[in-house]
């Protein structure tokens, strides 16, 4: 898939994935940042991935977990600082909660601190029903 915004594309090609760009984007992340590349590698193989390119230059990322028939977890949306601010991120995610695949699945995802950009594509707060295992 394709999606082609002003100067920018959307492709969920992972051929044209930069992995080392992918890298630096969680490591600057506060939810990755410790993660291991060969943990970051299985999430990647295991995962619809969607990367935005400005050009050959890779500059958000964002991995998409799935059933294709009740749910969907978005996790790992990265946009390079560079970038922030010119609406790549709602269009990262307009393209992502519209995508074939998932149209009629319940998203989750967890963040901290963008709870305004997703509750524009129909998310919602719901901390009473929400429930985390940690890895022990």
């Amino acid at each position: 898939m394709e999606v082609k915004f002003d100067e920018y594309l959307i492709s969920t090609d992972k051929a044209l994935l930069n992995k080392e760009t992918i890298y630096s984007f969680l490591a600057r992340s506060y939810w990755a940042s410790k993660r291991p590349i060969e943990t970051i590698d299985k999430t990647i193989d295991n995962s619809v991935c969607f990367g935005v390119y400005h050009g050959s230059r890779q500059i958000g990322f964002a991995r998409v977990v799935t059933d294709e028939a009740v749910i969907f977890w978005l996790g790992d949306v990265y946009i390079d600082e560079e970038y922030r601010g010119k609406g790549i991120g709602k269009k990262l995610i307009e393209t992502i909660v519209n995508f074939d695949k998932f149209k009629g699945l319940s998203g989750l995802l967890g963040t901290a601190d963008a709870h305004g950009l997703y509750e524009q594509y129909g998310y919602i707060k719901e901390l009473e029903k929400c429930m985390i295992r940690k890895p022990v």
